[in-house]
C-alpha cells in the first residue's frame, strides 16, 4: 500500500513540475493545464452567452437585427476578456509586471501591426457607439453597400452587383460615411428629363406628377416633387422626384421611374428634347462658300 501512495505522489509530482517563468511566476504543467481548460471553458460560455443575449432580443419583439447582433458580440467579447484575466490570474501571473517587462516588445508589435490595431480599436468604437449596424445601407468611397456581418477587425457588405466585400474598421470610422437607414429609410429617387424649348410647361409639369403619383410602391409622405432645374442649352430640364422605404432597391425603382416619366410625356404629346446646334453663318460666308462651288453643284 504504501508503495502505491509513493507511486501516486510521484505520476502527482509530476504535474507540479516548474516549466517557465512568465512576469515572475513560476508556470508548472497544473496550472497551464488550468489556464488552458478555463480558456476552453470561456469560449463555451462566451457562444452561450451570445446565444442567450440574441434569444432575449427575439423574446422581447426586438424588430432591429443589427442592435441585437452588435449586443450579443460585445457580450461574448466581454466574457471573453473576464475568462482570460480569471485564467491568467490563476496561473499566477501578475499582469502589471509582465506588461511592464515587455514594454519595450509591446511598442515593436504595435508600431509593425498598426494598421490591425487601428481597425481593432476602430471595430470596437462601431459595436459601441453603434452608428452602422448589420443591415444598414451605407455609402463608401461612393459605392452604395449593404452591412452583413460586423467584426472587430472589418466589416463585410455586399454591393448592388452582389459581389462581398471587406471594409476595414478604420476606413468607417477614419472616412465620412453615407448612412441610408441611421434614423429611417427613407430616400430620395430622381429622375431629370429634358423638353424642347417649343413645349407647355405646365402641362409638362402636370403630367410629370401624375406619372410620379401613379407609381405603386413609392411613399404617400413626402408627396412627389416637380422642379425646374435649369435652362439648359437644347432643352428645359425638369427633376421629378419620390421618395422610397428601401434604398437597396433603388436601381429597379428609378428603372420604372424613368420609364414612366418617358411613356406619361409620349402619351401627353410632349417631345423630349436631345442635344442638337444650330449653325448660322454670316452672308459674306455664305457668298464665299457659293463662290467657291463647282459649276453645277448647289
Amino acid at each position: 500500500m504504501d508503495q502505491q501512495l509513493e507511486k501516486v505522489r510521484g505520476q502527482l509530482g509530476v504535474l507540479d513540475v516548474s516549466l517557465f517563468d512568465v512576469g515572475g511566476a513560476t508556470v508548472t504543467l497544473v496550472a497551464l493545464l488550468t489556464f488552458a481548460l478555463i480558456v476552453a471553458l470561456t469560449f463555451v460560455v462566451a457562444g452561450w452567452v451570445r446565444r442567450g443575449v440574441a434569444r432575449a432580443f427575439a423574446a422581447r419583439g426586438q424588430s432591429d437585427e443589427g442592435t441585437a447582433a452588435v449586443a450579443s458580440r460585445l457580450a461574448r467579447y466581454l466574457v471573453l476578456l473576464i475568462g482570460l484575466g480569471i485564467a491568467t490570474h490563476n496561473v499566477g501571473i501578475d499582469l502589471t509586471a509582465l506588461f511592464a517587462a515587455g514594454a519595450v516588445f509591446a511598442v515593436a508589435i504595435g508600431f509593425a501591426m498598426q494598421n490591425i490595431s487601428q481597425n481593432f480599436v476602430s471595430g470596437v468604437i462601431l459595436l459601441l457607439e453603434r452608428v452602422i449596424k448589420p443591415g444598414d445601407v451605407l455609402e463608401v468611397e461612393g459605392s452604395m453597400v449593404q452591412v452583413r456581418d460586423m467584426g472587430i477587425r472589418a466589416t463585410v457588405a455586399r454591393t448592388l452587383d452582389e459581389e462581398d466585400i471587406i471594409i476595414p474598421n478604420s476606413l468607417l470610422v477614419s472616412t465620412t460615411v453615407k448612412n441610408f437607414t441611421f434614423e429611417d429609410s427613407l430616400y430620395r429617387l430622381r429622375a431629370v428629363v429634358g423638353v424642347v424649348y417649343g413645349a407647355d410647361l405646365r402641362l409638362v409639369r402636370q403630367v410629370l406628377e401624375g406619372a410620379a403619383k401613379d407609381l405603386a410602391w413609392r411613399e404617400a409622405e413626402p408627396a412627389p416633387r416637380v422642379l425646374l432645374k435649369e435652362f439648359g442649352d437644347s432643352a428645359v430640364v425638369f427633376e421629378t422626384s419620390v421618395w422610397i422605404c428601401d434604398p437597396w432597391r433603388m436601381q429597379s425603382y428609378r428603372n420604372e421611374l424613368h420609364e414612366a416619366v418617358w411613356w406619361a410625356l409620349k402619351e401627353a404629346g410632349v417631345t423630349i428634347a436631345f442635344p442638337q446646334l444650330d449653325l448660322h453663318l454670316d452672308p459674306p460666308v455664305v457668298a464665299a462658300l457659293g463662290a467657291g462651288a463647282r459649276p453645277g453643284e448647289d
